[in-house]
């Protein structure tokens, strides 16, 4: 069964179209008129071995913190929607991510309890268009509507971009971990018998 989804959201601040492949092979389609978000949304898709498309159209002539709140939204429905049950998946995943200077960490339980642990002082810079800020906003985000527990933590690090960029690696890996099907598992992954 294809582990897949397609979400549309449009509202008075964006107009969203969104697909994502679990099982895909990181192919990635994206445009959201935010530069650097669209550079970390790629590596959402590549290293978590997610085809992933995303087309927005946001009111960045503000700023970008609708486009990328938005998109983070839909890409946790998705994640939802391409789970469904989640009866054979793996449930937990993790990753310690260095890069350069910077070691972040992300560990991502698919729980269906959203929360969000952000423990990363990230140095208030724009990055093109993209305020560092936004970068707890997205994944807050997508814990929200993915339903998920995510902790982020970072060890250390200098360069903004570095950290940022560390930050979205973890989590994309820690999702492909996550989500990944488990040979040794047919159920549901908890005691519950729901998640």
């Amino acid at each position: 069964m294809a582990r897949s989804a397609s979400i549309t959201r449009k509202t008075a601040e964006t107009d969203i179209q969104l697909s994502l492949n679990l099982d895909g092979s990181g192919k990635v389609e994206v445009g959201t008129g935010v530069g650097f978000f669209d550079h970390m949304l790629t590596h959402i898709g590549k290293h978590g071995m997610f085809d992933l498309s995303v087309a927005c159209t946001g009111d960045t002539h503000i700023d970008a913190h609708h486009t990328v709140e938005d998109v983070g939204i839909c890409f946790g429905k998705a994640l939802v929607q391409a789970l469904g049950d989640k009866a054979g998946v793996r449930r937990f995943g993790d990753c310690a991510l260095p890069m350069d200077e910077t070691l972040a960490q992300a560990a991502v339980d698919l729980s269906g309890r959203p929360f969000l642990v952000w423990r990363a002082d990230v140095p208030l810079e724009t990055l093109g268009t993209f305020s560092s800020q936004l970068a707890e906003e997205f994944w807050r985000a997508v814990s929200s509507s993915g339903l998920l527990t995510l902790h982020v933590v970072l060890h250390h690090g200098k360069n903004t971009h570095h950290i940022v960029e560390a930050i979205f690696k973890a989590c994309a890996r820690a999702l492909r971990a996550a989500v990944e099907p488990d040979p040794r598992a047919t159920g549901i992954p908890s005691t519950k018998g729901v998640l």
